[in-house]
């Protein structure tokens, strides 16, 4: 990093972590019988937490804000494996975090 970072007095105003990239999360879940009925689960779960589900059966979109921070992806259904992409979220919380999370939640 450059000197003169470290000799701000707020060197954090200075690192602009909402435009920097971040890799996609992905995940797939594996399910049984009908896609609607985990499809309900999910949408429940972003609802009742004040978010928007949007879709059908087969593909759709969502996003929920959590303590002022964005959680937004897609997901696809092929066959009985529910696929998710995560294209927003925050910086600190990782992948594997809202993994576990959906997986309690959708599949659990």
């Amino acid at each position: 990093m450059h000197r003169s970072f470290f000799k701000t007095k707020n060197p954090i105003k200075y690192l602009n972590f909402k435009n920097k990239t971040m890799a996609a999360c992905n995940f797939s879940f594996p399910f049984t019988g009908n896609p609607d009925e985990i499809l309900n689960k999910a949408k429940t779960t972003v609802e009742s937490a004040g978010g928007n589900f949007t879709g059908d059966a087969r593909e759709g979109q969502f996003h929920i804000t959590v303590m002022g921070n964005t959680v937004a992806g897609t997901y696809l259904v092929n066959g009985s494996l529910l696929n998710i992409t995560i294209d927003d979220k925050p910086f600190f919380v990782p992948c594997s975090t809202i993994e576990s999370f959906l997986k309690n939640k959708i599949c659990g």
